[in-house]
């Protein structure tokens, strides 16, 4: 039996506790048997409604899914923002939250999981311009394209001193920068870029440079001083992880709502 097998075996032999304000995530699951989650429209692959049912799907709906399996719990799943997943979780709206990166200002007010997958970095980059290496960006003659304040930007501002660095307010128009050539590249997760390039050939073409370097996808949980949760979930990805299951849910999201194909990511990247 797995390790998330016997905590779940743990969890619902506890007692039916009350619903109340004062519960622990850890007990108002066990006592409800419900796992509420939330989720971001137009978030594909992460994220995707259907507008004629209202049925989700995605990445993170598929992980929600497996974990609300584990603890014979029902998902209840309520529409949020990006910008509100955070206050969510501290005002006890939801559970758990899939897809956050534990930024600095992140950890400050809510727990994170364990990495639920490593999202590598990569490049979209014009045509003709085919960098093989991390350092071959930081030339003068090189201008890259960023979406403002967001990872992609304090990576580039991290890295380089001597390339120029465009900062737009959306990352659509940092794309559109390097379509029009006032951009060399753009950096996007290796989950986003293929998508990006086969909805429009024309923009360029995608590079992953070596070293990979990668950003984490985790899950984000209220701070408690519980850790039975917390120490739950990540039992649980330790199991997940340890099979082939990752890449599977990864890549059979990115077919279905993005037709990427394993054959459209290098070889060198695995999640």
């Amino acid at each position: 039996m797995g390790s998330a097998t016997l905590l779940t075996a743990a969890l619902f032999s506890a007692p039916s506790w009350a619903q109340d304000s004062t519960l622990t995530t850890w007990d108002r699951i066990a006592s409800t048997k419900t796992l509420r989650i939330a989720a971001v429209a137009g978030g594909a692959p992460n994220y995707h409604k259907d507008l004629a049912t209202g049925a989700w799907s995605g990445i993170m709906i598929d992980l929600a899914n497996n974990l609300a399996t584990q603890l014979g719990a029902k998902l209840e799943i309520k529409q949020t923002t990006w910008g509100n997943a955070v206050l969510d979780l501290q005002t006890n709206k939801i559970d758990i939250f899939f897809g956050l990166n534990p930024t600095p200002q992140r950890q400050k007010v809510i727990t994170f999981s364990l990495p639920l997958y490593n999202n590598a970095f990569s490049l979209i980059a014009k045509k003709d311009f085919n960098p093989t290496t991390w350092d071959e960006l930081d030339k003068p003659e090189v201008t890259i394209a960023v979406d403002v304040g967001s990872s992609y930007d304090n990576l580039v501002t991290t890295m380089y001193t001597k390339a120029k660095i465009l900062r737009f307010e959306k990352s659509a128009d940092a794309t559109l920068a390097v379509q029009t050539g006032r951009a060399d590249v753009q950096p996007l997760v290796v989950t986003l870029a293929p998508g990006i390039i086969k909805k429009n050939p024309s923009i360029g073409h995608m590079v992953v440079p070596e070293p990979i370097m990668a950003t984490s996808t985790n899950a984000g949980m209220r701070q408690e001083a519980d850790p039975r949760w917390q120490n739950y979930v990540n039992a649980w990805i330790t199991e997940l992880r340890s099979t082939d299951a990752m890449n599977t849910i990864v890549m059979s999201n990115l077919d279905k709502l993005m037709d990427i194909k394993r054959s459209d990511i290098p070889a060198i990247v695995s999640f």
